[in-house]
């Protein structure tokens, strides 16, 4: 005779009531879903979470506290529970600062109740959930801030500046130093000056190698870098 599957236990963090009671009803209503504690402070979420050990987090990201805080203080936790944030609005930059900080998912407090169920057995599969139509920007801003996390990670290893980042980039993409200097509103002096410091902390001496380096220990990728 198989096991019958343990029930997906959650705890929901979020300063309203009736809100808390509607997506109990909600929640209650699916077969394999438990609501095992609520907490209107990301505070008291967080101490439930440390007793009770539920598999998923629901938390407002408007928590009086800030919900991005309790979703840091969380993924400081030894437990291992999948938080997925429950955004008022699609706002771009807040639902990067949600995945950033920890969160598995972001789901829209507007979204049908399907999409909350698919999106907490989604994160409890591993993996992430956005709540909105259009996720194109946000995967891609994502990707370009894990390439320039990877960069910068590289960068430090050979004690290169952001600068000399810049002029790596640079010199990869074929710039010559009189371009360089004019986009960055540099002398073009101040460019030489950078590029034999790139090419002493490398150990290269000319563009070509510098470029190919480059390439080999991943300090250029299809990567963007604000001057």
């Amino acid at each position: 005779m198989m096991d019958k599957p343990s029930a997906v236990r959650i705890v929901i963090a979020h300063h309203e009531q009736i809100f808390r009671d509607g997506l109990k009803l909600l929640l209650g209503s699916e077969p394999g879903f438990v609501v095992v504690g609520d907490a209107a402070t990301g505070t008291v979420a967080l101490r439930i979470v440390r007793d009770l050990r539920p598999d998923v987090l629901l938390v407002d990201l408007a928590l009086p506290e800030g919900g991005l805080n309790v979703l840091k203080k969380l993924a400081a936790m030894p437990e291992r529970v999948r938080a997925i944030a429950l955004a008022a609005n699609a706002d771009q930059d807040l639902l990067i600062a949600a995945l950033e900080h920890g969160a598995r998912g972001v789901i829209l407090k507007e979204s049908p109740t399907a999409l909350l169920f698919k999106s907490i057995r989604a994160v409890l599969a591993d993996q992430f959930w956005i709540g909105r139509d259009n996720v194109g920007p946000v995967v891609e801003r994502m990707r370009r801030l894990a390439q320039q996390h990877e960069a910068e990670k590289h960068a430090k290893k050979f004690r290169l500046t952001r600068r000399e980042m810049e002029i790596v980039m640079a010199v990869a993409g074929g710039e010559s130093n009189k371009d360089i200097a004019q986009r960055l509103n540099v002398r073009e002096d101040t460019v030489k000056h950078h590029v034999s410091n790139v090419f002493a902390k490398l150990g290269v001496s000319s563009r070509l190698e510098l470029a190919v380096f480059a390439i080999n220990h991943e300090l250029v990728k299809d990567l963007d870098v604000d001057s």
